[in-house]
């Protein structure tokens, strides 16, 4: 049941219950949720109940449990934000939709597509919200790409190339470290952060036809790889190269795109500057993000379920992008 609040704040507001209170919901989807006046958090929770309890305390949350379960007995909810390991999602997600909860899930979507359409098929039937924290999808750069790519003014995307490197070896006995056990993550570098620039990618050039991948350990000895590279080849024609790794000291984040009659670099998408060649010389185009990159994700999600429509970024676009991941780690080029 979606609320209203005191009679001088005529919006509805969205109750919600966040399960997992890690590193990503402490920095950016509890403030989101508690700064946001279409969203009011009810209601965390996390395995260890002193550490719920001062999560709870910490970002203005009524109630906390150590048992997930708990949430899908309370009225007052409206919404589920999951923000747990990758294979917890399928089955948090159809639990909370069966008792009619609308739901919100970290990336990646689930650990394959079986899962994600058990997903999708469970909030259609009970008449849910299904959405995917793909939030680079609202990166002001990234709609500015798409804008120039559907204007032809650089002509036709012959050629894109992203990096995503991250230095990330961490002690077995830190919460994080469930990123290297391969049935709890369902991979390396490629499904943790690999799938956000693959659904910038498809948004950006729509459909992919052919997939080639190689993953590998180049440097680590871990259940998934540290280092892999996927070739695609967009159904428009457009040939790309996705390459990520845990193993490479310097950081990057890139996107550059070359066209018929121009190019586009970005050296750092998480910033929003970037490069703009056409036939008429140079220019540099700066479109910041949100002080939290996951504040539009979840304000458009919230008007979703009060304007009774879909989000932008449904439990569909995840789909996609597991679809791909699939194809990305069945692909025989394997070495790890």
């Amino acid at each position: 049941m979606i609320t209203t609040s005191n009679a001088e704040d005529k919006l509805a507001k969205v109750r919600w219950g966040l399960i997992g209170c890690g590193d990503i919901s402490r920095r950016r989807v509890a403030p989101a949720l508690r700064d946001s006046p279409l969203c009011e958090l009810v209601a965390v929770s996390r395995a260890k109940a002193e550490l719920a309890e001062a999560f709870a305390a910490e970002f203005g949350a009524r109630r906390w449990c150590a048992d997930w379960h708990d949430f899908l007995m309370d009225y007052e909810i409206d919404a589920i934000y999951i923000a747990t390991p990758v294979h917890l999602h399928a089955e948090q997600a159809i639990a909370a939709a069966e008792r009619g909860k609308h739901v919100l899930c970290e990336k990646p979507m689930a650990l394959n597509v079986a899962e994600c359409d058990r997903m999708i098929d469970a909030c259609r039937s009970n008449d849910v919200k299904l959405g995917v924290a793909y939030y680079r999808h609202f990166y002001p750069v990234v709609r500015r790409v798409k804008e120039l790519i559907e204007s032809g003014e650089l002509g036709v995307p012959v050629v894109v190339q992203v990096n995503a490197f991250e230095w990330f070896d961490p002690d077995p006995s830190t919460a994080r470290s469930w990123l290297l056990k391969k049935d709890v993550s369902g991979g390396g570098p490629m499904f943790d952060f690999g799938c956000h620039r693959i659904e910038v990618l498809l948004d950006l050039l729509g459909d992919i036809s052919d997939v080639k991948s190689t993953l590998a350990n180049v440097f680590f000895d871990r259940e998934v790889e540290d280092t892999a590279t996927a070739m695609f080849q967009f159904e428009r024609g457009t040939c790309g190269t996705l390459t990520v790794t845990h193993a490479a000291r310097e950081p990057q984040d890139t996107l550059d795109l070359f066209f018929t009659n121009g190019s586009i670099h970005i050296p750092v998408l998480n910033e929003g500057t970037m490069r703009v060649l056409t036939k008429d010389g140079e220019r540099i185009e700066t479109h910041p993000n949100h002080p939290n990159i996951h504040q539009p994700l979840i304000e458009d999600f919230v008007k979703a379920v009060l304007e009774r429509r879909d989000p932008i970024v449904t439990g569909e676009v995840g789909r996609s992008v597991a679809l791909i991941e699939e194809r990305i780690y069945s692909d025989p080029r394997l070495s790890v």
